[in-house]
């Protein structure tokens, strides 16, 4: 199934690296860590990233997710599960991992929900987790990269 070994090929491994490096300062960043995992499950619900499906659901999990809340992240907006800040994240999330399927980019109501519910640092790492989540996205999709075999605590 995977059509490129991303992490045996020298030039992607070292790009790979340099991404993992650049995503530990969202990590070590003050936006919460439940957050963190809606967004990229969520994103990569929207990319269709089997790989990274896999292993944020997973460290979601792992991290004390429930069922009910990781079933209906799909569905957030039809769900009454999510707090304030999540809706927000959430919203932001598809809106900036849409960007081609829409003209107006990231709305002015999404933009308000996100500033009433984080501040510049955690919008720092909000907007920066997007762009990051929808790279990763990106390359697994691209080369092939199957989900189901992750670990938590793999990587």
């Amino acid at each position: 199934m995977t059509r490129f070994a991303l992490y045996e090929n020298e030039i992607a491994a070292k790009f790979n690296k340099r991404l993992v490096t650049a995503a530990r300062v969202i990590d070590e960043s003050p936006l919460d860590k439940a957050i963190q995992e809606l967004v990229k499950i969520r994103a990569s619900q929207i990319n269709g990233c089997g790989m990274c499906l896999d292993m944020h659901t997973k460290d979601a999990v792992h991290a004390g997710e429930t069922p009910v809340r990781l079933a209906l992240i799909a569905a957030w907006q039809e769900s009454n599960v999510f707090t304030e800040a999540e809706r927000a994240a959430l919203a932001l999330t598809e809106e900036g991992t849409r960007l081609a399927d829409n003209s107006r980019g990231i709305g002015e109501d999404t933009w308000a929900q996100v500033r009433k519910s984080f501040d510049d640092d955690q919008i720092g790492a909000l907007i920066s987790l997007i762009a990051t989540i929808n790279a990763w996205n990106r390359l697994n999709v691209i080369a092939g990269m199957a989900g189901g075999d992750y670990v938590p605590g793999q990587w």
